[in-house]
C-alpha cells in the first residue's frame, strides 16, 4: 500500500504493556520486538510495563495510560489466548468505548498464512477509548511481528493511503 511522501510523518506516542505471569523486562522478547519496531518506524515509546494476567490490574494500567495525554496508543502483548489466565480481551472490553473488530479479523487472516488453523486460538483485538487506541496482540514474538508489520506499521503511519488511524486521532472524542 502506498506511502504519500508529500504528507508529513507524525510520530505516535505508544505505550507497550506486556501481560504475563512469568516475563520480566530482562526476558520480554515480544515487548522488546515491539519497542524496536515502533522506535525504528519513528514513533515514541511513551511508557512500558509488565503486568500479571489479572483483569483488574490490566484495566487499572489501561485507564492510567488512557488518561495520560502523553499517550496516543497502547499496544499489549500476551494474554489473548483461550486458557483460564488469558484475560487481556476481557480487560479491553471493560475499558472500550468502541471495538475495532477488523483488527482482530485481519490479524487472524495474516496469521493463518503462517500458522494455519492455530490462529483460531488468538483473541487479538482492538478498541478506542476516550481518544486512545488500544491493540491487544498475542504474546509470541511472531505474533507481534505479524501485528506490527502487517497492520500497525501502516495504520499508525500518517502518510499511509488511502487512510490511516493517525489522521482520525483529532476526531476520536467527537460527540
Amino acid at each position: 500500500m502506498p506511502i504519500d511522501e508529500s504528507v508529513a510523518f507524525r510520530p505516535v506516542r505508544i505505550a507497550v504493556l506486556t501481560v504475563s505471569d512469568t516475563r520480566t523486562l530482562d526476558d520480554d522478547r515480544s515487548g522488546d520486538t515491539l519497542v524496536e519496531r515502533l522506535s525504528g518506524a519513528g514513533h515514541e515509546l511513551a511508557d512500558r510495563a509488565i503486568i500479571t494476567d489479572d483483569t483488574d490490574l490490566i484495566v487499572g494500567k489501561l485507564h492510567a495510560w488512557i488518561d495520560d495525554p502523553a499517550i496516543d496508543c497502547i499496544i499489549t502483548t500476551g494474554g489473548t489466548g483461550v486458557t483460564g489466565r488469558d484475560v487481556t480481551p476481557e480487560a479491553l472490553e471493560r475499558v472500550a468505548d468502541k471495538m475495532i473488530p477488523g483488527f482482530g479479523e485481519l490479524f487472524r487472516w495474516l496469521s493463518y498464512a503462517k500458522i494455519g488453523t492455530s490462529t483460531i486460538q488468538s483473541r487479538a483485538c482492538g478498541c478506542v477509548t476516550r481518544g486512545t487506541y488500544i491493540f491487544a496482540l498475542p504474546g509470541s514474538t511472531g505474533a507481534v511481528k505479524d501485528g506490527w508489520d502487517g497492520i500497525l506499521a501502516s495504520q499508525l503511519d500518517s502518510r499511509f493511503r488511502p487512510c490511516n488511524f493517525v489522521e482520525l486521532m483529532p476526531r476520536l472524542t467527537e460527540r
